[in-house]
C-alpha cells in the first residue's frame, strides 16, 4: 500500500469508528516501563521452581524475557489446573506492582478523552489482568472513558488473544457493528484477533522494529505515533 493510500485509509478508519477497542499494554501506556518484563518472567519462572516444576531449557531460554509466554506454556502442560491459576495471580501482582511506574504512551490520554467527547464508545481487549487496567486507569482520571468495558485475562488462557473472544465480548456489550469498530493494537496477536473478529486493525508501533513485525504479520495501517490519530480527530 502507497503513503498516500496508507493515510487515507487511516483518515477512514478514525473517521468511520464509532466504537474503539483499544489493547492496553503498548496503545495506552507501557505497563513494565521501569519494572522490566523480563524480571517478572523470571520470578515466575523461580516460583515454578519453588513448586517442584522446571520447564525444559529451551523453553525457559526461548520464554525468557516475556510474562504471558511463561503462562501460556505452563498452561499448555497443564491446562486448568490449580498451578495456572496461582501462576496467573502471581503475574497479576506483578502487573498491579507495575502500575505505579507505567510510562502512557504519548497523546494516549488526550486522544481517549478526544474520541469519548466526539461520542465514541471505547473498551479495552487485552491480555493483562482488567484489575491492572482499572488501576492505571482510574490513576489517570479515564476509567469513565471505558467503564464497563475492560476485557482482560481469566483463568481461560485459551481465550487470550489471537482468540478474538474479549473483541468480541466488547462488541456484544455494546451492541458494536464490524464497520463502525476499529482495534488499536501493537502486536500480531492483536492483528489475528482482529481479523478473527471482523474488525478493522490499526496498528500502533513506538519504534521500527515494532512496525517490521505488524508489517510482516499483515498490517496495512500502522502509526508511529498517536498523535496523527488526534490529528484527523481534532480536523
Amino acid at each position: 500500500m502507497s503513503v498516500t493510500a496508507e493515510t487515507e485509509k487511516l483518515r477512514e478508519l478514525v473517521e468511520d469508528a464509532r466504537f474503539v477497542l483499544f489493547d492496553f499494554d503498548g496503545p495506552i501506556c507501557r505497563l513494565f516501563a521501569r519494572h522490566p518484563a523480563a524480571e517478572v518472567a523470571r520470578a515466575m519462572r523461580e516460583w515454578l521452581h519453588g513448586q517442584g516444576l522446571r520447564l525444559p531449557a529451551a523453553e525457559e531460554q526461548r520464554e525468557q524475557p516475556d510474562p504471558q509466554a511463561v503462562l501460556r506454556t505452563v498452561h499448555r502442560r497443564h491446562p486448568g489446573s490449580d498451578l495456572v491459576a496461582e501462576l496467573e495471580e502471581v503475574l497479576t501482582q506483578h502487573e498491579l506492582r507495575a502500575v505505579p511506574s507505567a510510562m502512557p504512551t504519548p497523546y494516549a490520554d488526550p486522544l481517549i478523552r478526544t474520541w469519548t467527547a466526539r461520542g465514541a464508545r471505547l473498551a479495552i481487549t487485552t491480555n493483562n489482568s482488567a484489575r491492572t487496567v482499572s488501576l492505571y486507569l482510574a490513576g489517570r482520571g479515564l476509567a469513565g472513558c471505558f467503564a464497563p468495558h475492560i476485557y482482560g485475562r481469566t483463568h481461560e488462557l485459551h481465550r487470550m488473544k489471537p482468540d478474538p473472544y474479549p473483541l468480541n465480548r466488547a462488541r456484544r456489550a455494546m451492541g458494536a457493528a464490524s464497520g463502525n469498530t476499529v482495534m488499536i493494537g501493537d502486536a500480531p496477536s492483536d492483528l489475528h484477533a482482529a481479523r478473527r473478529a471482523g474488525v478493522p486493525f490499526l496498528g500502533y508501533a513506538h519504534n521500527e522494529d515494532k512496525e517490521k513485525i505488524l508489517r510482516e504479520a499483515g498490517a496495512e495501517v500502522v502509526v508511529r505515533s498517536l498523535e496523527a490519530v488526534l490529528w484527523i480527530l481534532r480536523r
